[in-house]
Order: structure tokens, then sequence, then C-alpha cells
């Protein structure tokens, strides 16, 4: 009988995106899984800084695995840096016998915190993080910094759980053995994503509809919050630029979010008198995306210092093609260059501009991209996560 592995998770809050792959951990007889969470301020309704709006997220993020909140104070928003201030895990740690500690984020004063002890008390130390060679473009002291703390996290962690290539790559360069890092990649929950999706298909007419979009008219989409380094502005400028190709058939730019840059990009419409092809949409819970991804033809993410990007993830379950900068952690993982979407530089307008031509222009393109990244994620899954996670555990626990 193989034996069970008794591992504690340290996290922020209940993250959306992780609730369904921590059920599925907690599913696995191999791994005894208790979360810790140091606030609680995501499973109420409140005030997301992003969005720039009161949110309630609309699917279970707390069913299915065993968790605790830690004391907290000071847990009255979206966790920072320094604050919610935690206390209790370090003894908890050590009255129930857990093994080993896997954090999410190292940049937490109190995460830190937790992974010292932790590795004094005898744990191994596990941190999964989303940095990567964009991230790292800092001032020369900050850079020198940045690297006295990696020589201290080399101290501290026994293993690193890496979401991605550029992740890996990441921590390769900063010194960390390639025989301590482990595929524990960002996913999602596929099933939920892609059944939704493929409800939505009898539904699109009634949604093209609602949102007042002549029937034939290709749809471009973008979904994620106004933030000026999402570069929203960037699509918008590019879409202008492709409506002025009057041999083309006029396509719809559909925006879903929120945030505190809507009203620039509203005005930037405005000024480019592109009003009538373009829909702001406002923001749209989990279990009304799967709508919207369904509608489009194809899905643009222009973002800069993206460290991953899940929408992408999402948006493939709906088998879309996709364009991404080359500032997007999750392109050199998911996109295949000219297979299931493009991948452009970041800023660059004309690029950004000819891709979206390129594939607005042939609806075969598209969909043949589509179809291609149906099956790339579908193999990016949750069944990955737990067999890195175990390979890790079994590596430091045996």
């Amino acid at each position: 009988m193989k034996r069970k592995f008794k591992l504690a998770y340290l996290v922020s809050h209940p993250i959306q995106y992780q609730a369904p792959l921590l059920r599925e951990i907690s599913e696995d007889p191999e791994i005894d899984l208790t979360v810790f969470f140091c606030s609680s301020a995501s499973v109420q309704r409140h005030f997301d800084k992003g969005f720039r709006r009161d949110i309630e997220w609309d699917i279970p993020l707390l069913g299915g695995y065993k968790h605790k909140f830690l004391w907290a104070y000071g847990d009255n928003e979206d966790p920072g840096i320094l604050y919610p201030l935690n206390k209790g895990l370090s003894k908890t740690l050590k009255d129930e016998k857990f093994e080993a500690l896997w954090v999410h984020g190292h940049m937490r004063v109190y995460h830190l915190v937790s992974m010292i002890r932790a590795r004094i008390n005898g744990l191994i130390v596990l941190n999964r993080d989303e940095a990567w060679e964009f991230s790292a473009k800092r001032h020369p002291i900050k850079k020198i910094l940045k690297r006295l703390f990696y020589a201290l996290l080399r101290r501290v962690c026994h293993g690193w759980l890496v979401i991605g290539s550029a992740n890996r790559d990441y921590y390769l360069r900063n010194g960390m053995k390639k025989d301590n890092i482990f595929f524990v990649p960002y996913t999602i929950d596929i099933k939920y994503f892609r059944d939704r999706a493929l409800a939505a298909i009898p539904e699109r007419p009634k949604l093209r509809e609602e949102l007042s979009l002549e029937p034939n008219r290709p749809v471009i989409l973008y979904a994620a919050k106004f933030l000026e380094r999402k570069r929203p502005n960037d699509l918008i400028e590019a879409f202008s630029r492709l409506l002025k190709n009057k041999k083309l058939r006029a396509p719809y730019l559909v925006l879903v979010g929120d945030g505190n840059y809507r009203k620039a990009l509203e005005r930037q419409v405005k000024l480019l008198d592109i009003e009538t092809s373009v829909r702001f949409v406002g923001f749209r819970n989990q279990s009304e995306m799967p709508r919207y991804y369904d509608l489009c033809d194809v899905f643009v993410l222009p973002s800069v210092l993206e460290p991953w990007g899940l929408v992408i993830n999402e948006v493939m379950t709906a088998g879309r093609a996709i364009i991404a900068s080359d500032q997007v952690g999750s392109a050199q993982d998911l996109i295949q260059q000219g297979r299931n979407g493009l991948i452009f530089p970041a800023g660059d307008l004309v690029a950004l501009t000819n891709s979206l031509e390129r594939i607005i222009t042939d609806k075969k393109l598209s969909q043949c991209m589509g179809k291609r990244s149906l099956e790339i994620i579908e193999n990016w899954n949750f069944q990955k996560d737990i067999e890195g996670l175990k390979a890790c555990l079994q590596h430091f626990l045996g």
C-alpha cells in the first residue's frame, strides 16, 4: 500500500481558479491535504481593486477539501504584502505533524516567515510562484536585491512547483537546481468551461441579438481587467486600423471586463469613431464567461508583464484561435505559432493588426486554429498538476 503524504498548503485567500484543483488533490488517496488561508475576503462580496467594483464569485470556493482560516488582523480588503497579519500556522504544523508545507507565492511577509519556520522545524518546504523573465526587468539595485532574496529562498525551499516553461527557465537562471523543479502547471477546470461552452452554442444567436451584432460579422474578444498593463488600448487602436481595410468583413470588438481604465478606453473608441463596431459589456462572472468565449472568432490578450493569463486556458476550451503578446506567460506553452494562434511583440501595433487581419480574413484558418486549441488544452489539466506534486513529494519524502 502506497504511503500518504501529509501536506499543508498556505495561500493568501480562496482563489476561484484553485478551488477545483484543491478538490482534485484532496480526492487523491496518496495526499492528505489541508489548506490554510490568510484571508477570507474573497468568499464574501468584496471590492476588487482591479475591476473597481464589488464582486461576489458565483462558483463554490471552499467545498470539497479540508481548510482553515488563520487568525488574521486587518482582513478587510484584498491581501497584500504585509496585510492581513496572521499567526498560528507554525504551531499547527508542528502539533498535527505535517510533513511538508507548500506555499503559493513568496512575496508576502507571512509566507516567507512561515517557510523559514517550517524549514527550521524539519518540514519539506515547497514554493509555487509566477515569476518569469519579464517580471525581472528592474533597476540594477533591485536586481541585486532580487539575487540576494533568491539566495535566501534557495536555502529555505527544498522544491519548486513551476507553472510553465517560462517560470521554470527563470528559476534555473536564478540558481535553482533542475532536480528540485517539478512541473505543476497553471490549469483550470476544463470540464466546467468546456461543458458551458458547448451549452452556449445554441444560445449564440440570442447573445448576438442582445449585443446588437449583425449576422456573419466576425467577433474579436478581449476579456480581462481594464488595466494599463493589459493594453486593451493597443487592441482598440489595432482594431481601428483593421476597420480601414474595406476589403474585410467588418468585425466587431467585444470587451468584457471593467476597471479604472474603462473611461479612457471609451474616450479612445469615441475619438477613433468606431463606436458602432465596439461593445463594452462590463464585468461578467465565471459562469457567464463561456457564452462570450463561444461568441468570438478570435481572442486577444495584448498584455505586458502578464505572469500567465488563465483566461487563455478558458477560451481554448471553447475551441478558439488565440492572439497574445510575447509578454503573456502562457503563450510559450499554450500557443503554437500559426497552428492555434499567433504571438506578436508586445506594443507592436502593426504586428497586432496584421495578426488580427490574418485570422479574421480566413474563416477556415480560425476554425482549424480553434480545433487545435482544444486539443492542446485538453492535455493541460489537473492530472498533470497532481502527477507533478506527487513526484515532488516522493522525491523529498520517499
